[in-house]
């Protein structure tokens, strides 16, 4: 799967109306109802220490990268059944790709 190019600006846009008020992305931030969000790329659900992930996130294995990413963000209940994020999803790929070429720069 190819993940279109996104717009970081736009992404952050999207990531304060749709994202923050459950999310963090600074190294020093600490969790909120949703996982801090640093360090994501190249992390695997349900592994940030201190978060009480659903048992289908933690046993997921899912490695966070750009591909998995836009499956997850278009339907988180149908890509991973049983987890326990309130979030609806993002039907449209522009705003997927947006949001995650912002989290690449944000959370690295």
């Amino acid at each position: 799967m190819t993940v279109p190019e996104g717009d970081a600006a736009v992404g952050e846009k999207i990531f304060k109306t749709r994202c923050a008020q459950c999310h963090v992305y600074d190294k020093a931030g600490g969790n909120k109802v949703g996982p801090n969000l640093h360090g994501l790329f190249g992390r695997v659900s349900g592994s940030v220490d201190g978060f009480a992930y659903s048992p289908a996130n933690k046993s997921a294995g899912v490695t966070w990268n750009e591909e998995s990413l836009f499956s997850y963000l278009e339907n988180p209940k149908k890509f991973m059944p049983g987890n326990k994020m309130a979030f609806a999803g993002l039907p449209k790929a522009a705003d997927r790709a947006n949001l995650i070429a912002f989290l690449k720069q944000a959370t690295a």
